[in-house]
Parts: structure tokens; sequence; C-alpha cells
């Protein structure tokens, strides 16, 4: 008997493996977990734009082809006319990444099924200018430990990342990005820093942060403004801080 399935056919797809998996910032009709096949997530690509600075670069994930490689996250269903070319923007202008087209295997629980379908994926390839390839991990974790730029710390966006997988796709296996997760949290103990304000709850902000600039690159600046540079998506209201390490 086939299974139900919500329709995929004349849709533009976009499948996410980094912050898009839990900060879009778009608009989307749907949205699925699944997998792709052939690549495998790592933390090669450079970010002077959201997650670093010109001359200290954050390290945020690309995707490395692997025969036997298995990469989960989440496809979106693009809507309205402004998502593509946010994307665009957010990807490729100030991330360094291309774009090509895989095939998007969703999860086979979720319910009505989806039989798999052709899904936009945003790629860092070795020659960009980001590009700062493969490390030891223990100097990754140290490189992200050190990082943040206008979007928050890059220890955010690591351990949003690793906590989404675990929540929402606790059977996926990606030994480089928990490694980098265990590493880091290691490190932010190790040097008694305030995770709270590394994961962007702000204690004090200006009462106009539209005019500031984005924060200076120093590890747990709890009174650094934080700028969203993902121009669609809303702030979250700020927070006080209850952790004194930093």
């Amino acid at each position: 008997m086939e299974a139900r399935r919500r329709s995929s056919n004349s849709s533009l797809w976009v499948f996410g493996y980094g912050s898009l998996c839990w900060h879009p910032g778009f608009e989307f009709d749907d949205a699925v977990t699944g997998f792709i096949r052939g690549f495998s997530r790592k933390f090669w690509q450079g970010n002077t734009t959201h997650r670093g600075v010109e001359g200290k670069p954050g390290r945020v994930a690309t995707l490395v082809e692997e025969r036997e490689g298995v990469v989960w996250g989440r496809a979106f269903k693009l809507s309205g006319e402004t998502a593509l070319p946010y994307l665009n923007q957010r990807e490729c202008v100030l991330g360094g990444y291309l774009t090509k087209f895989t095939t998007f295997f969703p999860r086979e629980d979720d319910e009505p099924a989806l039989a798999p379908f052709p899904a936009l994926l945003y790629i860092a390839v070795p020659g960009n200018s980001l590009w700062l390839g493969e490390a030891p991990l223990t100097d990754i974790a140290s490189q992200i430990v050190s990082s943040s730029g206008a979007s928050g710390h890059n220890v955010e966006y690591l351990l949003k990342l690793a906590s989404f997988m675990r929540e929402f796709i606790p059977e996926a296996e990606d030994s480089h990005l928990f490694t980098l997760e265990f590493l880091v949290r290691t490190r932010i103990k190790e040097n008694k820093l305030c995770l709270k304000s590394l994961m962007g709850e702000i204690a004090s902000p200006p009462k106009s942060p539209e005019r500031d600039p984005p924060p200076e690159d120093e590890v747990g600046a709890a009174q650094a403004l934080r700028v969203d540079t993902f121009e669609f998506t809303s702030r979250v209201p700020p927070k006080k801080l209850r952790c004194l390490n930093i």
C-alpha cells in the first residue's frame, strides 16, 4: 500500500544542515527532517560576516563529498518571493557558498510520508576566499571559542546546531559535530567563560541598537550588542545575565 504523500512536485525545497536548521529566517510552507547522501558535514568554512570578523574568522559548517557519507538536516519548502533572494544574500554573497541540487530523503516515520525529492543546497568548496579547510578538531574548537561576529558568537552557532540534531534527529550520527561540541564545552568550562553570554543572552542593551556597530570580537563580552545580519528574522528580547564567570 502506497504511503500518503505531501506534494513535493513543482516546489523548490532547500536543504539546511547548519544554522538554517534552527534559524531559517525566511518564509516556508513546509519543513521536513531527513538526510542527503554522498557528503559529510565539516566546520571547514570561514565566516567574517555572521560568526567572525575580518582577520579573525569563525568556523561554520559546509559539506564535503564522501562516498558513504550521510548528512541529516531539515528541508524547507520555500514560500513567497523573498525567500530565495534572502538565502542568496545570506549564503552566497555573505557566506561564500555555491548552490547545487541533490536528492533529499525524508525521514521514513514522518506522516504523511514524502518520496525522495530534489533539494537545493548551499555548499562551500575549496578555493573560495573564506575557505579554511581541514584542521585538528582541537584547533577548530579553540577557533570557535575565540570567534564572534555581527550575528553572535561562534559558540552559539555550533551548540545550537548540535542541540537541534540531538533533540529532533537523535538517530543522526555525526562524530565531527559532536566531538567539536564536547571540545568547545570543555574549553568554556576550563576558561570559566559565561555560556549564557556566548549563547546571546545579553544584558542591558543600548536604547538604539540599530545605530550601534557589531560587537567587538571578545570572548564573553556580555555587554556587547548583538546585531542580527539575517534581515528577515525578528529579534529575541534581551535577557538579564545571571552568570558571573566572564
